[in-house]
């Protein structure tokens, strides 16, 4: 299978927090990126942020990733396609104001890319753990085999009285599953090949344009309240931003990744792992739960690393080391 080295990737939703990390990793290595964002005014901060790079970075407008063809120019000339933008929130009315960008931008960029992507080598897209897991109150540990139909049905038959999380959950499990129907129904006659990356809740700093901590996206923000503020109401596992970037990038350049579902994750959570290292870094920050015991603790949801580590081999960075890098970057914003 074709690999991408060189020559320049098309990162769409460019100026969200994981793209604009995927877009910093991909320069840094010497690709020129064209980056998509809905609006002028969402490109100004990427400018600036990487202005250093000149013409290696090339913004453009796409304003709508629900129209037909709303990528297709945007494919023209590019060697990969780093497909990131997507809806992330659970304040969702209605289902649909979640599933049907999720579906159709995903939808759109595959159908611009074998229409007008002559150049395109390899399409990555960027799925959720959410499209994995199922809510659980038994411990169970994920694989790349698992799907997320639970959200799907809660979906169906609540529509929207069904919980928030479920209405993204189910976006992305649809979104992934369109992806990949797309591509079983025309890989015969694609000159590209297809990778998903699966990552649980991300955090760590923030490099996209946010002014206040209430304006985060949706996992840095919950990150804040729970770990500066101290409202510990969940678990999960995780992976560092800088890392899913890496991630990103590598599987660019490794063959072996072609038409592989692919969890990227550092390992599991609860808030009072983040908060025991933020309390240690600063006193004056909450101390949570005294009396936990992370040796004792049992988590609900735990992901198989088995094809990471076999196939992209990532040195995830620890808990630790994205707990004070993300609170060095909150205190030097001013939020703590």
């Amino acid at each position: 299978m074709p690999t991408v080295n060189s020559g320049k990737v098309l990162v769409t939703g460019a100026n969200g927090y994981i793209a604009v990390w995927v877009v910093k990793t991909l320069l840094e290595q010497g690709y020129s990126v064209r980056g998509t964002v809905r609006s002028e005014s969402k490109a100004t901060h990427l400018r600036e942020t990487f202005k250093s790079y000149g013409d290696k970075l090339e913004i453009v407008i796409v304003e709508d990733i629900t129209k037909e063809g709303a990528f297709d120019e945007a494919v023209k000339g590019v060697d990969a396609i780093e497909h990131t933008a997507s809806p992330f929130h659970f304040r969702a009315v209605e289902p649909d104001e979640l599933i049907i960008p999720a579906v159709q931008g995903t939808t759109g960029i595959l159908k611009s890319a074998q229409k007008y992507g002559t150049s395109v080598k390899r399409v990555v897209i960027t799925s959720s753990c959410a499209a994995v897991l199922t809510p659980t109150t038994e411990p169970r540990v994920f694989s790349e085999a698992n799907w997320n139909e639970a959200s799907i049905q809660e979906v169906k038959e609540k529509g929207r009285d069904a919980a928030g999380p479920a209405k993204y959950r189910a976006s992305k499990t649809l979104a992934e599953k369109a992806a990949w129907e797309f591509y079983e129904q025309n890989k015969a006659n694609l000159p590209w090949d297809l990778v998903v990356l699966n990552p649980p809740f991300v955090f760590g700093p923030v490099i996209h344009a946010v002014d206040a901590p209430e304006n985060l996206n949706e996992s840095v923000r919950d990150y804040y309240y729970n770990v500066v503020k101290g409202k510990l109401d969940n678990e999960s596992s995780y992976v560092d931003v800088r890392d899913l970037a890496v991630a990103h990038a590598l599987a660019l350049t490794k063959a072996e990744v072609a038409n592989e579902r692919i969890i990227v994750s550092a390992g599991p959570w609860k808030w009072q792992d983040f908060v025991i290292v933020a309390h240690k870094w600063d006193s004056k920050l909450p101390a949570g739960n005294t009396s936990y015991d992370p040796a004792k603790a049992v988590h609900l949801i735990r992901y198989s690393p088995d094809k990471e580590r076999r196939l992209l081999g990532i040195k995830f960075r620890s808990l630790e080391e994205t707990t004070k890098d993300t609170l060095e970057d909150f205190k030097a914003r001013g939020w703590l």
